[in-house]
């Protein structure tokens, strides 16, 4: 389905569908697109919200994670926000476990597919090579248990992302942020029902966080997805998306 990008209030967001709120969070090189699927899947009967979080053009004191909570807490506020469920892929997972520590108290049901907080390999600790186009492809491309899910799309937008030396810095910030803030002292602390969704062959936040998660989430339920790396919603969509139906259904 095509994506409206709306303004409002400072944020650029997509509002999609009525119903129980649904907020997506998406990832470090995340694009709105990676949620289309979902979207598609849920707006029919929920108010999908998707903020486009300010990884490129955020000022360098606001470039960490407690930059993007503060950024999602005014977006809840803004709009006005109650009660929701809250879906982070990757750093969009990280994200959405510090928001639900801070407020617990609008979450009613969390989802994390390849979170960061406990672990992550290759999320840009290093400076990203810029200027060579193959270098970024066989990146992408690594991100997926198949290759091909790595579009030209994508590709091209990741070159350009990795182009520009503010967002390679950006890139950076965010990914040393992450490491830094390591959760596992208070996932004890998360009350509402959780669900992780995982990559069998995750090569980022590998299966033994996704084991780790769980036992640490009181009230969590885990789900492997085989020939699956980071990213569930977009390579195996169908299947991501009737797990995420069936939690928020029946928990």
């Amino acid at each position: 389905m095509s994506l409206t990008v709306r303004e409002k209030h400072g944020f650029k967001y997509i509002d999609e569908g009525e119903g129980e709120i649904l907020i997506l969070l998406h990832g470090l090189f995340g694009a709105l697109s990676n949620w289309s699927d979902v979207l598609s899947y849920f707006s029919g009967r929920y108010r999908v919200l998707i903020p486009m979080l300010p990884i490129y053009d955020s000022p360098r004191n606001e470039s960490n994670l407690e930059g993007l909570v503060a950024y999602t807490e005014k977006f809840v506020n803004d709009f006005e926000l109650k009660e929701f469920s809250l879906l982070g892929n990757s750093l969009g997972g990280h994200v959405a476990l510090m928001y639900t520590l801070a407020n617990a108290d609008k979450v009613k049901k969390l989802i994390l597919t390849g979170s960061s907080g406990l672990y992550e390999s290759g999320m840009g600790l290093s400076y990203p090579k810029r200027g060579s186009y193959d270098f970024i492809k066989d990146r992408v491309a690594y991100t997926f248990y198949d290759p091909k899910v790595a579009s030209k799309e994508l590709v091209d937008e990741c070159y350009e992302v990795t182009s520009d030396n503010a967002k390679c810095l950006r890139i950076v910030y965010y990914a040393r942020s992450a490491q830094k803030h390591n959760l596992r002292s208070e996932l004890k602390d998360i009350k509402c029902p959780t669900q992780l969704i995982w990559g069998l062959n995750d090569t980022i936040t590998p299966p033994s966080a996704g084991h780790e998660f769980n036992r640490s989430i009181p009230n969590s339920q885990l789900h492997f997805i085989d020939k699956c790396c980071h990213a569930p919603m977009m390579e195996h969509p169908n299947r991501f998306n009737m797990l995420v139906d069936d939690f928020l259904r029946n928990n």
